[in-house]
């Protein structure tokens, strides 16, 4: 029994040194980042492997611009349509995760009586059992955060992983000043697929460089974010044009970093 234990306690302690060594790999990684532009993140990575076993291709299309030649009117923009209070909070915004948890339980609530009345309304000899909707579920995740999960860390959705998310977001905010994250941020992020960065969006989308980018134009990059590879299918379609239009009203009460 003795021994048994001992090889546990031993099982432990190494668990938790590579959970350390981990850590710090990190946060060596995110300080080497204050000065070094990241060349490439896991998200685009596992994208180019996804693509290359799909499409027997790697489609990457990228090209790193200084924040000083990225659009002032795109920074505005990306901050107004995915988070707001960026310059303020310390990289987790509790007030958004609150208020995407609350809609988030609604919309689970209106899809379960609306499952329920199709599996009232299904003949009962049906021979299949009658698909389920599933609700759409809405994040509260800041810049900081979704830069973190692009830069180091899978797809998944787990408590681990997202713990995961939150120590690297406070190592990001703690080396990197906010202008520095928003660099990398918009250097890095997914605009269609295999399409990554402000410079690659910019001349993919509208035929011209990211810092030459107008109001609407960015405006319309922006609300593409949340999910790039369904509106790069209709770039111009009446959602984006409207939802576009909103974020542009926003921009001006915007002071990007």
């Amino acid at each position: 029994m003795k021994t048994v234990w001992t090889a546990l306690w031993r099982l432990v302690v190494l668990m938790v040194l590579a959970a350390i060594a981990l850590q710090i790999y990190f946060l060596a990684r995110v300080a080497l980042m204050a000065v070094v532009d990241p060349q490439s993140t896991t998200f685009q990575r596992s994208e180019a492997w996804r693509l290359l076993v799909e499409k027997h291709r790697i489609l990457w299309s990228q090209e790193w611009v200084d924040y000083d030649r990225i659009s002032p009117h795109l920074k505005r923009a990306v901050i107004a349509s995915e988070d707001a209070d960026f310059a303020e909070h310390s990289g987790v915004d509790w007030d958004a995760i609150e208020r995407a948890w609350e809609r988030n339980q609604r919309a689970e609530a209106r899809v379960d009586r609306l499952n329920s009345q199709l599996e009232r309304r299904a003949p009962k000899a049906a021979a299949k059992p009658v698909p389920r909707v599933e609700p759409k579920v809405v994040g509260g995740s800041t810049i900081t955060q979704q830069l973190a999960k692009n830069l180091f860390l899978g797809s998944e959705r787990s408590l681990a992983r997202k713990g995961q998310e939150f120590v690297i977001t406070l190592m990001l905010e703690a080396l990197l000043n906010k202008q520095r994250i928003f660099e990398i941020y918009l250097n890095s992020v997914e605009w269609g697929e295999g399409l990554f960065g402000a410079e690659a969006a910019a001349r993919h989308y509208f035929r011209t460089g990211a810092n030459s980018l107008g109001p609407m134009q960015a405006a319309r990059l922006a609300v593409m974010l949340p999910a790039p590879k369904r509106f790069e299918k209709r770039p111009g379609s009446a959602y984006v044009i409207g939802r576009a239009g909103t974020v542009a009203a926003r921009m001006g009460a915007i002071d990007p970093p």
